[in-house]
């Protein structure tokens, strides 16, 4: 009996920390698309699948700013999420506001 019951707890042991490590990496929300933005030269840059509620500083200044995510951006024109600017929902893009970070709200 000893020797069936061994690989049973080893196999319900292995198959719980499955479970767990599972549960735990998608409890991370996040939206699912990207954030694309362009600063006054049209230079490109892309932040894709943002998290939720994380504040983003921006690696420029964007003159175009689009929402290519499943949820709610809001903008702000100073960094660390100051001096709030507006929001875009999902598939939304705004020009000429300046901002310099952002946060998916939802």
């Amino acid at each position: 009996m000893n020797r069936l019951a061994r690989p049973a707890r080893l196999g319900l042991a292995l198959g719980t920390a499955a479970v767990l490590a599972v549960g735990l990496a998608s409890s991370a929300q996040a939206a699912q698309g990207r954030i694309r933005y362009f600063n006054a030269a049209q230079q490109e840059f892309v932040i894709t699948n943002p998290p939720d509620n994380v504040c983003i500083n921006l690696q420029v200044r964007a003159q175009l700013l689009a929402n290519e995510t499943n949820k709610t951006l809001s903008y702000f024109h100073e960094p660390n999420c100051a001096n709030f600017t507006g929001n875009l929902a999902p598939g939304r893009a705004v020009a000429y506001q300046g901002p310099i970070s952002v946060r998916i709200i939802g």
